[in-house]
């Protein structure tokens, strides 16, 4: 394919995470790396590589959707002939053969705006966190509707989309992925293995937040694109403020309302019966899908705890939003120097 691949690292204070990602793609095409204000040696490390660097300054807030814009701005100002962007996350590592795979499934179907792989996690036994992450970048083989950060995209096609909205603090990539498919373009997970990610989450705080930026990010999808149902993110919004929001707070209310009103135990027994109900769907359809059942049980209680931190991330979007202030970026992981 004419113009070559050039490919974009985004990262924050990755350390040892990010001279992983930085070694696996030198060499495989021009590199620049987009830096958010890390304070641990990561621009001076991508200098000594030989990759370009460039170094965000706020305001205003770092956001990984400013850092890959521009990282493509900085990459077409030297290749401005570049005909595919391969965008990699910092605490991920570009496996053999990825790019020459994504390369030729783009060269044989023109329709095609990008093209993802087989996302792994580094280290699934480290944690049920870990487990639960690398189950969820098992994605199906075949065309998607959305799209997570490490992608193989057309140039052309990324122009076209206007590429990421700099201000999202979560979610840009399904964002992105609707412009796409506005536009008539198609998205495709293909068999090859792409990345290995280090999400590092060992601690339940840890996993509250990147819970919480999820629903965030749900919030602002619902709220950008009210019509688009695939995906449906006004249905998954709603069923965060049922199970999240009024399900909880029903149950608080009735419990100290029995204190008055005995009879109100049974409504608070009530809700918790529904959540608890809720729970046991989705282990039996979890452990259907061969989950090990100790994942599977984590993984059901976390999706029904989950929707309380993603409550809480949707009521963080509207407050920002009708305050106008800018959203800041919801950090989960600490730095990765070794």
């Amino acid at each position: 394919m004419d113009g070559g691949v050039g490919i974009i690292v985004i990262g924050r204070n990755e350390g040892e995470r990010l001279k992983t990602c930085l070694r696996s793609v030198v060499g495989a095409g021009p590199v620049v790396y987009v830096d958010s204000g890390s304070t641990d040696g990561s621009q001076a490390f991508a200098r000594g590589l030989g990759v370009e660097v460039v170094e965000l300054a706020v305001p205003p807030n770092f956001t990984a959707a400013r850092a890959r814009n521009a990282g493509v701005e900085a990459l077409f100002a030297r290749f401005p002939n570049t005909a595919l962007l391969q965008f990699v996350d910092g605490d991920c590592e570009v496996q053999p053969g990825w790019i020459a795979t994504g390369t030729a499934a783009l060269a044989a179907d023109d329709g095609l705006a990008l093209v993802f792989g087989r996302r792994r996690e580094r280290h699934p036994e480290a944690s049920i966190y870990n487990a639960l992450c690398d189950d969820e970048w098992n994605v199906p083989v075949g065309e998607v509707g959305a799209c997570g950060g490490d992608i193989l995209i057309r140039a052309d096609a990324f122009r076209e989309a206007g590429g990421y909205p700099d201000e999202m603090i979560a979610g840009e990539e399904p964002d992105m992925s609707m412009r796409l498919r506005a536009k008539g373009w198609r998205l495709a997970r293909i068999a090859g293995e792409m990345t290995l990610h280090d999400a590092a989450i060992t601690r339940f705080g840890q996993w509250w937040r990147r819970t919480k930026r999820a629903g965030h990010a749900f919030a602002e999808l619902a709220w950008r694109h009210p019509d688009v149902r695939s995906p449906d993110w006004q249905a998954i919004v709603r069923r965060d403020i049922i199970w999240g929001g009024a399900l909880p707070l029903f149950a608080a209310v009735a419990l100290v309302g029995s204190v008055v009103e005995p009879i109100l135990l049974l409504l608070a027994a009530a809700c918790v019966g529904l959540f608890v109900l809720n729970i046991a769907r989705i282990f039996a359809r979890r452990a259907k899908e061969g989950l090990p059942p100790g994942v599977a049980r984590a993984s059901a209680v976390l999706l029904m705890v989950g929707k309380i931190a993603e409550f809480s991330g949707i009521l963080s979007f509207h407050r920002e939003r009708l305050s106008g202030r800018k959203a800041k970026l919801i950090e989960y992981k600490g730095s990765g120097t070794a």
